[in-house]
């Protein structure tokens, strides 16, 4: 049996990045005004984002069904060089060898191939995806959750 390519996003999907913007700037309020527009410009702030609630439960039911070949396809912010380094040690903190040399760093997921991408936006080429994109998470643009709103709805659709 082929195994299905599934493409996984982090921020939104895996990491509760919020949560980590909301404590440094409680932790840094002198800081505020400078990273306000750009919070994912904040040095060293991919580096120990909390999960999103049940995301590594989650992706290790996904790994054991046996179901999908499995990659990690994220966008860095280009203000942040080192955002790369910090994401790939996060995934390596939180699934060990799981997505060893299986992540992509792309502004353009558009041009991955596979069959399925979760992802909670529709930027970076996400949106253009040519397999199923799996809209994730909240929508913070639209205020509104988008049609999987949770791992519990993702892992019911793919196993």
């Amino acid at each position: 049996m082929d195994k299905k390519i599934l493409y996984i996003d982090m921020d939104g999907v895996l990491v509760d990045l919020e949560k980590e913007f909301d404590k440094f700037f409680t932790n840094h309020p002198h800081l505020k005004d400078r990273y306000k527009d750009n919070p994912d410009h904040i040095p060293g702030i991919f580096r120990n984002a909390p999960p999103l609630e049940n995301a590594i439960e989650a992706v290790n039911k996904l790994y054991d069904s046996d179901k999908y070949d499995m990659y990690i396809a994220t966008a860095a912010p280009w203000g942040n060089p080192m955002s790369s380094m910090d994401k790939r040690f996060w995934i390596e903190d939180h699934f060990g060898s799981m997505f060893h040399k299986k992540m992509f760093v792309t502004h353009r997921k558009d041009l991955l191939i596979g069959h399925y991408l979760i992802d909670d936006r529709t930027k970076n080429g996400a949106g253009d995806f040519m397999g199923e994109h799996l809209h994730f998470g909240w929508n913070w643009e639209d205020k509104k959750w988008n049609k999987f709103h949770s791992w519990d709805t993702i892992l019911d659709y793919l196993l």
